[in-house]
C-alpha cells in the first residue's frame, strides 16, 4: 500500500517536491530536522519504532548527562516550543535522560505542528527508489523514494522526495569480542550479558548486588556503569569489579582537568580513582575471544592479555563496547561511507577517534553528509558511524544544514559554524593508548558530552 499521492515512476520536479521529507526516528536529531524543515516551509513525516518521541533515551534514563540545557535543545525546537508557551528548563542544570525525554522531546512532540506528522511504533524496514533498485540509473534523482515501514496495522509504503536517517545506533551494540565478532559460545552465556547503562542502583541493583561483574569497554558508558556499581559495592560488599580495555590505559575516560563539560572531567576524575585504590580491578591489553559457562553458574572469560591468555569468572559482563550502525534498511541505496568507521565518506576524516575529540570535531553540515544517493542523509549518532565523538550540538547543525539544502538555501546550508566544548584530551599519542578508544561509544548513551541520538536510537 502506497500511502503517499499517486506520481508516474518519475516525476518532475514540481510533483517530486510536493511529496514530503521523510524522517526516520523522532530522537533529539530527528525532531529538530523536522523543526528545522518546518520552520522553512517543508512538509515532513516522521516514523519512530517507539511509543513515544525518545524512547530510546529512556532505556537509559537514569543516566545523567555532561551537558547542560543550553548544549540540548536545538533552537528551531525551540522556537516552536516557545509558541507552545514551554517552560525551558534551568539552562546550566545537568537533566537525566528520562529528564531529557519528559521536558523537552515529549513537550516538542505534542506541540501542533508536530504531533498529526509523526507516527509511533512504525518501523521502517527499507528504503529505495520507486521501481528502482540500486543498480538503475536513469531518472533516478527524479524518483520517490519508498519507505516500507511495519506498524501493528500491518506493512505499508510512503512516499518521499528526500530521506533523512536519524535513526542512531542505540539497538546495535558493537561486539563483546576483540575481532568484531561475538565469542562462538557467547549464546551459551547470553543471560549473563549486559547491555551498556543498566540501571545498577535501581530497576536492575539485583542482578549486579553482590555479584563479580566484568564492565567491558574504554569509554564513557564503561565510566558511568563503574561509578554506579561502586555506589553499590558500599552497600553491598560482596560486588567486586573488574574493567576490560584492549589499550594500555583508558586515556580518554581518565580525561583532563581541562575539560569544558565538568561533569565529563569529574567522572573522569572519580574512575581513575577507584582504579588507583583498588575498588575496580583493571584488566588492561585484555583481548576477549572466548564465553564459557562455568560450574558454580556463573561465566569464563578467556582472551589475551599482552600476549598470553588469561581469564576471569564472572556472573555480569557489561557490553560497554560502543555501538554500529544498521545498514541493513539501506541495502537499495546508493551510500558511500568510510571503510573504517562507517561514516560518509567525506565526514569520516573529520571525526576518526584516532585524531579528535569531542570538541576538535571541525564543523560540518549537507556537503560532508552527502551521498551518491541524492536526497539522502544519514544524521545524528548513525552519521558517525563507528566514532565515538558525538554530540548534540553537532547532530542539530547537521539537520540545519541538511534542512537548508532541501529547502533551495544552498549557499546557508554551507555555512556551517560550530562551538563545542573541549575534553582537554584532544588526542592521543600512543598506538596502546589509540586501541584502547573503543571506536564506536558515543558520549551521550554513554551518559557523556551531550545526548546523542539513539532512538528510533534516540534512535
Amino acid at each position: 500500500m502506497i500511502t503517499s499521492p499517486a506520481l508516474p515512476a518519475t516525476a518532475p520536479a514540481t510533483a517530486l517536491n510536493a511529496l514530503p521529507v521523510a524522517i526516520i526516528g523522532a530522537g533529539p536529531i530527528g525532531l529538530a530536522a523536522a523543526a528545522q524543515l518546518l520552520e522553512r516551509g517543508q512538509e515532513v513525516v516522521v516514523f519512530e519504532a517507539g511509543e513515544h518521541a525518545g524512547s530510546a533515551v529512556t532505556k537509559w534514563g537514569h543516566t545523567r548527562l555532561f551537558s547542560p540545557w543550553e548544549y540540548l535543545v536545538d533552537e528551531a525546537a525551540a522556537r516552536l516550543l516557545d509558541a507552545a508557551d514551554w517552560e525551558a528548563p534551568p539552562a546550566k542544570t545537568l537533566p537525566t535522560g528520562q529528564q531529557l525525554v519528559d521536558d523537552y522531546l515529549r513537550p516538542l512532540a505534542a506541540v501542533a505542528a508536530l504531533a498529526d506528522r509523526i507516527h509511533y511504533q512504525h518501523r521502517v524496514l527499507a528504503v529505495t527508489r520507486r521501481g528502482m533498485d540500486r543498480t538503475r540509473t536513469l531518472g533516478r534523482e527524479r524518483t520517490p523514494f519508498v519507505l516500507r515501514t511495519a506498524s501493528a496495522a500491518g506493512t505499508t509504503e510512503t512516499l518521499a522526495r528526500a530521506v533523512i536517517d536519524a535513526s542512531g545506533t542505540f539497538e546495535t551494540s558493537n561486539a563483546i569480542g576483540a575481532s568484531g565478532l561475538d565469542p562462538i559460545d557467547a549464546d551459551q552465556v547470553r543471560e549473563h550479558l549486559s547491555h551498556a547503562l543498566p540501571d545498577v542502583l535501581g530497576h536492575d541493583r539485583a542482578r549486579f548486588a553482590g555479584k563479580r561483574v566484568l564492565v567491558v569497554g574504554a569509554g564513557h558508558s564503561a565510566a558511568n556503569t563503574l561509578s554506579k556499581l561502586a555506589s553499590l559495592a558500599k552497600h553491598e560488599p560482596d560486588t567486586q569489579i573488574f574493567w576490560a580495555v584492549r589499550g594500555k590505559q583508558p586515556t580518554r575516560v581518565y580525561g583532563s582537568a581541562n575539560d569544558e563539560l565538568a561533569a565529563r572531567g569529574e567522572l573522569g576524575g572519580a574512575t581513575r580513582a577507584l582504579v588507583t585504590s583498588g575498588q575496580v580491578q583493571l584488566l588492561d591489553r585484555f583481548e576477549i575471544d572466548a564465553l564459557a559457562p562455568t560450574e558454580d553458574g556463573g561465566v569464563r572469560v578467556t582472551g589475551l592479555r599482552a600476549g598470553a591468555s588469561e581469564s576471569v569468572d564472572v556472573d555480569v559482563i557489561v557490553n560497554a563496547t560502543g555501538f554500529r550502525t544498521n545498514l541493513d534498511m539501506l541495502r537499495e541505496l546508493r551510500l558511500d561511507l568510510d571503510p573504517v568507521v562507517e561514516a560518509p565518506r567525506a565526514l569520516a576524516p573529520l571525526i576518526d577517534p584516532n585524531a579528535h575529540s569531542c570538541g576538535t570535531v571541525y564543523p560540518h553540515g549537507v556537503d560532508e553528509l552527502s551521498h551518491p544517493e541524492p536526497g539522502f542523509y544519514i544524521a545524528g549518532m548513525k552519521s558517525y558511524g563507528r566514532a565515538p565523538t558525538f554530540l548534540l550540538l553537532t547532530g542539530y547543525e547537521q539537520v540545519r544544514s541538511i534542512a537548508d539544502e532541501l529547502a533551495g538555501n544552498h549557499e546557508q546550508a554551507r555555512l556551517v559554524t560550530l562551538v563545542l566544548p573541549e575534553t582537554g584530551v584532544c588526542s592521543m599519542s600512543t598506538p596502546e593508548e589509540l586501541d584502547g578508544a573503543n571506536c564506536g561509544e558515543a558520549e551521550l548513551v554513554s551518559a557523556g558530552g551531550q545526548a546523542v541520538s539513539a532512538s528510533g536510537c534516540c534512535a
